[in-house]
């Protein structure tokens, strides 16, 4: 028999709750013909703000409508011609010899390690940026020297080598994430996660953590993620005496994640309960920061990006105001991170539900203007675009026609 799927699920609940299709599109505020679509099992994903609706007004996790939704959610990718993972694929997952050794190799001596660390710190500017074509010709050749130097390190140099391997691998995890190439991403944080248990470095290990629930939620596998992230953030919960700055953000970053995850888990009494702790982190953190080779991995932890997620929760919600009044008391970040790109799409979430589509639309100009190779892997900003698109009643503008050939969607 075949694994039950979102609209089988949806359907049973929605039966032992004893609530006609009618009678739960009043409840959730989606469509009759949604639901219907949903329940025939319609080709192509449900979008999770759609399913966590039909959550709320069902009393259940949203997870229980989910299952594992990985399989669904690849379907429903965008049809945008891939960028190359050829080269990455080859750094991430090497075809290995008899003996052991990677069939690719550095054609030289690879760098020195603190060489290694200057060209990584490199890499992760341009991945912030969201500059990924140029972030897939970088990392793999980092990947392949890197991997080599950690097989030429001294006993003594190989905690160090593998911090380096870790935090590399790591960041190729990320970058592939952006680009759903799942299964690669799942590869590299791996080996991340078994690097940095062989540093020794905590720090670098929950950071890796955190990478593998944001994995996990673009799976739909939210329940997953959150308890992943409660439970590494009870292993590493710092002495707020004792603890830095990176330790205090670490664990902080973890807290958000979990957060997260419950935001569209339809759990908002956790929500609430992990965002005030994250808070508690990092107003004890204040003004000091992380130390410069901590900041790849922990920086940007700070009052503000507490404040996004409860700007990401009220999206989750379905509070369109809430978000909005949030919002307002957010300072831009001195440098473009994705997080910060992320919440200014919940801010055009909450311009588009409150049909103010104007300013819906100048919010994502910008960020196309900031960051068009990021903005165009983001399903979340061409649902806004399809919704601004299908409820405008004039004509469409040259600046959101724009936006739909970036993003792919229908004129």
């Amino acid at each position: 028999m075949s694994n039950p799927t979102v609209g089988d699920r949806l359907a049973g609940i929605r039966r032992e709750s004893k609530l006609t299709q009618e009678q739960l599109a009043e409840r959730s505020g989606v469509s009759v013909e949604v639901i219907r679509k949903l329940e025939q099992g319609s080709r192509g994903a449900a979008r999770l703000d759609t399913l966590h609706a039909l959550a709320r007004a069902l009393r259940v996790p949203t997870s229980a409508l989910l299952g594992d939704a990985s399989l669904a959610a690849a379907r429903g990718e965008p049809d945008h011609r891939p960028l190359s993972l050829a080269e990455i694929r080859r750094a991430v997952a090497p075809v290995r010899r008899l003996t052991g050794g990677a069939l690719i190799e550095p054609m030289s001596e690879p760098p020195d390690l603190d060489t290694l660390r200057a060209n990584l710190h490199a890499a992760d500017r341009v991945y912030n940026a969201g500059d990924y074509a140029v972030a897939l010709r970088v990392m793999p050749p980092l990947m392949v020297d890197v991997r080599a130097a950690v097989g030429l390190a001294t006993e003594a140099r190989q905690p160090e080598a593998h911090d380096v391997f870790a935090r590399t691998q790591r960041l190729a995890g990320a970058l592939l994430i952006q680009l759903r190439a799942d299964d690669l991403a799942q590869t590299a944080l791996s080996g991340a996660l078994d690097a940095a248990q062989r540093s020794g470095n905590r720090v670098v290990a929950a950071t890796v953590i955190q990478s593998f629930c944001w994995l996990l939620m673009r799976q739909g596998r939210i329940a997953e993620a959150a308890e992943l992230a409660v439970t590494t953030a009870d292993e590493v919960e710092p002495q707020f005496s004792r603890a830095t700055p990176a330790e205090l953000a670490a664990w902080g970053w973890l807290l958000l994640g979990a957060a997260a995850a419950c935001a569209r888990d339809n759990r908002p009494d956790e929500v609430t309960d992990l965002v005030d702790a994250a808070a508690a982190a990092a107003v004890r953190i204040g003004e000091r920061v992380p130390a410069s080779e901590q900041q790849m991995l922990v920086g940007g932890f700070d009052v503000a990006k507490v404040q996004m997620q409860r700007v990401e929760a009220a999206a989750v919600a379905g509070d369109a105001d809430r978000v909005l009044e949030l919002s307002a008391h957010i300072p831009p970040p001195t440098m473009s991170r994705s997080s910060w790109r992320r919440h200014r799409l919940d801010v055009a979430w909450a311009y588009t539900d409150l049909r103010q589509y104007g300013k819906a639309t100048t919010v994502l100009s910008q960020l196309r203007d900031m960051s068009p190779a990021w903005l165009r892997q983001q399903r979340y900003a061409r649902d806004i675009v399809d919704r601004i698109a299908s409820g405008r009643r004039r004509a469409m503008t040259d600046e959101l026609a724009a936006l739909a050939d970036l993003m792919g969607c229908a004129r």
